[in-house]
């Protein structure tokens, strides 16, 4: 926001959320893939979501009028770019806003969560023990951002003498196929939750890397990982853990490493005021109404992990969305 803001403007940004709670709503209900390529009333997609008449007609004039879409007498179509982004199985697809929908639900609780200073939302602690659904909404948000960013995140490191890559937290793999890109001896492996690697599997197998990548099956606050690798990435994965998970995890990562081996942690980092970037105070609450002990952390707070573990600072890449790469050796 500016520094001088007006009360009309004021109440626009805190009426957003409308606008965001009405598309939700909208890809929840699936409307957007029932009106793939063939205009409706609103009374047949009531009919095809099981929802009243007159409240479906209402939110869909809703959608028209924030241009999501279009309405020629009684028919609704999609928009251009809803027909786009918003139909499912289509190749763009947005499925990263599914988990939105998910994420609506632990922000409804953050003045609690302010009171208490930790998630409030009667969910499983463990991401390993949530149902089937939401693993599956999880994962495919997670690898359509992956997918488009994992080419230039590989470029930005260098993979000189390095042959095999562990991905912790890897999810759906879209990371670890991208460095066995980087060149033909190069092979990876997915470590992740027993729940996760069945959809890691499948994407795979779906994308034809089953001779380069494979997974690991654990919980690295409880189990060691796997040894003799040259490159440990971990992206989005400290802000989940608290300070000292987050040093018992760098730990295990140099007994995983061969000699000279390389950290890559890719997330928000924080400058020390921790007002900065924007992205990553904000998503401070996110770790705050969503999990036990999770945070974002500042760059110094990183170095210290690594200094406690055996890891020494290489440098710090900054990349999209107000993340960074920060890189350590062993």
């Amino acid at each position: 926001m500016k520094k001088k803001v007006s009360p009309g403007e004021i109440t626009e940004y805190v009426r957003h959320f409308q606008k965001s709670r009405i598309l939700l709503t909208a890809l929840e209900f699936g409307i957007f893939t029932i009106l793939d390529k063939k205009p409706l009333t609103s009374k047949i997609v009531a009919k095809k979501i099981k929802a009243n008449a007159r409240a479906t007609d209402r939110l869909m004039n809703a959608l028209t009028a924030l241009g999501f879409l279009e309405k020629k007498g009684i028919l609704f179509s999609n928009a251009e770019h809803s027909e786009k982004y918003f139909v499912f199985g289509k190749r763009d697809f947005m499925s990263g806003l599914l988990h939105s929908i998910n994420v609506w639900d632990t922000w409804t609780n953050l003045t609690e969560s302010i009171k208490k200073g930790r998630s409030v939302i009667v969910r499983p602690k463990l991401i390993n023990n949530r149902n089937k659904e939401w693993l599956k909404v999880f994962i495919n948000a997670m690898h359509y951002r992956a997918l488009r960013q994992a080419p230039d995140i590989v470029k930005l490191i260098d993979m000189k003498n390095i042959n095999r890559v562990l991905d912790i937290g890897g999810g759906s793999g879209a990371h670890a196929m991208a460095f066995t890109d980087a060149g033909k001896q190069i092979t990876a492996t997915v470590f992740d939750l027993p729940n996760i690697i069945p959809i890691t599997k499948k994407f795979i197998k779906e994308n034809g890397y089953l001779k380069k990548v494979d997974t690991f099956a654990g919980d690295y606050n409880k189990c060691e990982l796997p040894k003799g690798y040259d490159l440990i990435f971990i992206s989005a994965v400290v802000h989940i853990n608290s300070y000292s998970e987050n040093i018992r995890l760098m730990k295990k990562c140099v007994k995983a490493l061969n000699p000279k081996g390389v950290v890559v942690i890719q997330d928000h980092v924080m400058k020390d005021n921790r007002t900065e970037p924007v992205q990553g105070a904000m998503f401070a609450l996110n770790m705050l109404v969503g999990t036990e002990k999770g945070d974002t952390y500042t760059e110094s707070e990183i170095k210290e992990w690594f200094q406690k573990s055996g890891l020494h600072f290489v440098k710090r890449i900054p990349v999209a969305m107000g993340n960074s790469l920060i890189i350590g050796k062993k």
